[in-house]
């Protein structure tokens, strides 16, 4: 057996060497030093009285064995992070970030910073825990490993920063740097995933993952990036907090923006109608919006001229509807790019709204990352890796609501194109509370948390 496992290990698959260890080409000529063949030392057989010796290549220095063992350990021990991760974070709710975020003496910077360093550090320890317990398989790919390394030097320096007081202007421009340093997280997640996908056997387990990475990330950046605005005079805007925030121009803005790159991809992008309470103005924060309307409006432009590529210069129009109460924010996108007929039965309710591949994917097992995980081809200017709306939902639950799709009632169903087999009618963005709601509920409910 060991003679066997040899013999083809030296072979290759069979037939005569080509690259023996030793070099040279041909039939392999046994090195100098050896007394003969080597017989099986299982069998009694003689033993090499001469075992060749090492090149100069493959002779380790004992330092730099050293070197690379002691860099392993303190990647994988490092008592800090351990320490840190083991502590709860302290959450805010965006109702005591707008009331906490003006003061006559300028103190709640200062109240500001100092809650900041205390309570980063432990949320990115909790982030690299998360790569830690990852599947060794995903955890060494060179790009989840980066982004691991990028938590890891964060928390070094957040941690390495002395208790903020006078220098509060260098705690700011360490904030900037972190916020630049990570700014690309998703896509390069998205493009590890998509790296080691055939490695993946149940996706369920990157679900909770990938859903805290991409939440608790938005929750730091929400935090920091409040903190850096705190500084700025802004009508109407506490910190990141719009006082009077006009869901109307929020919409015009992106929609304005998803017909300009749909322009730039198909020559010619469907109009966006606005519809509801469009003159409802009320305290919110832009920044998750900002992120999720341009995925939803791409993805509806998208859908909307790839099921009418016949008639690319007469698509039916995209339809905005804002509604909103006391509690509830909804913001509902209606396009006429198709939808799956499994919807109209009940099915897929937490539906895996890929884009990634050109289509709205239907109902599929594996979770919502399930189109990026298959996802094929070059990300463009209308779709990425398949990650755009599968964070958008992350990030309205993340705030108390949700991000659903629905067929309206009575359509027919009808079989579409093959092309358009799997796209939805309809987006819908809704119970994105204001504050201090964020539930759809008779009764009150409690701000969602900010981290």
């Amino acid at each position: 057996m060991l003679r066997r496992l040899l013999g083809g290990g030296l072979r290759g698959g069979g037939g005569t060497p080509q690259n023996p260890p030793w070099g040279g080409g041909g039939t392999p000529k046994p090195p100098p030093g050896w007394g003969g063949v080597p017989q099986n030392p299982l069998r009694g057989g003689g033993v090499p009285q001469n075992p060749p010796a090492r090149g100069a290549a493959d002779q380790t220095p004992p330092d730099l064995a050293r070197e690379r063992c002691k860099a392993v350990t303190s990647f994988y021990h490092q008592p800090a992070i351990d320490a840190a991760a083991e502590r709860p974070s302290v959450r805010l709710t965006p109702t005591t970030m707008l009331y906490s975020g003006r003061s006559q003496d300028g103190s709640h910077i200062l109240n500001s910073a100092r809650y900041l360093q205390q309570e980063l550090p432990v949320r990115i320890a909790h982030r690299i825990r998360g790569f830690r317990n990852l599947p060794f398989i995903i955890g060494c790919n060179p790009t989840i490993l980066h982004v691991h390394e990028l938590y890891i030097r964060a928390f070094q320096k957040l941690s390495d920063f002395p208790p903020v007081r006078s220098d509060e202007a260098q705690y700011c421009a360490l904030l900037r740097q972190l916020l630049e340093d990570h700014k690309d997280v998703v896509t390069l997640l998205a493009e590890g995933l998509r790296e080691c996908r055939r490695h993946i056997q149940d996706e369920r387990l990157l679900r909770p993952f990938l859903d805290k990475t991409l939440t608790s990330r938005l929750g730091m950046r929400m935090l920091a990036a409040h903190h850096l605005a705190l500084h700025e005079d802004k009508p109407d805007f506490v910190g990141i907090i719009c006082t009077r925030l006009s869901p109307k121009r929020l919409v015009e803005k992106w929609a304005d923006f998803a017909r300009r790159l749909c322009e730039h991809q198909y020559g010619t992008a469907p109009r966006v109608r606005i519809n509801g309470h469009v003159a409802a103005r009320f305290p919110f924060i832009p920044l998750p919006l900002d992120y999720v309307l341009p995925e939803l409006l791409k993805n509806a432009m998208r859908a909307t001229m790839e099921s009418h590529l016949d008639t690319p210069y007469n698509v039916p129009d995209i339809v905005v509807t804002i509604a909103n109460n006391d509690i509830d924010l909804v913001i509902r996108i209606s396009d006429r790019g198709g939808w799956h007929p499994s919807r109209a039965a009940g099915q897929g309710d937490r539906v895996p709204l890929q884009h990634g591949r050109g289509q709205r994917a239907g109902p599929a097992p594996g979770g919502p990352f399930r189109g990026l995980m298959d996802a094929s081809g070059q990300p463009g200017p209308m779709h990425g890796f398949g990650f755009g709306l599968p964070t958008s939902r992350a990030y309205a639950e993340y705030l108390g609501g949700s991000l659903g799709a629905a067929v309206p009632a009575g359509r027919r169903h009808r079989r579409l194109p093959e092309a358009a087999a799997h796209r939805r009618q309809s987006r819908e963005l809704p119970h994105l509370g204001g504050l201090p709601g964020g539930h759809r509920s008779s009764g009150p409910r409690p701000d969602p948390k900010v981290g």
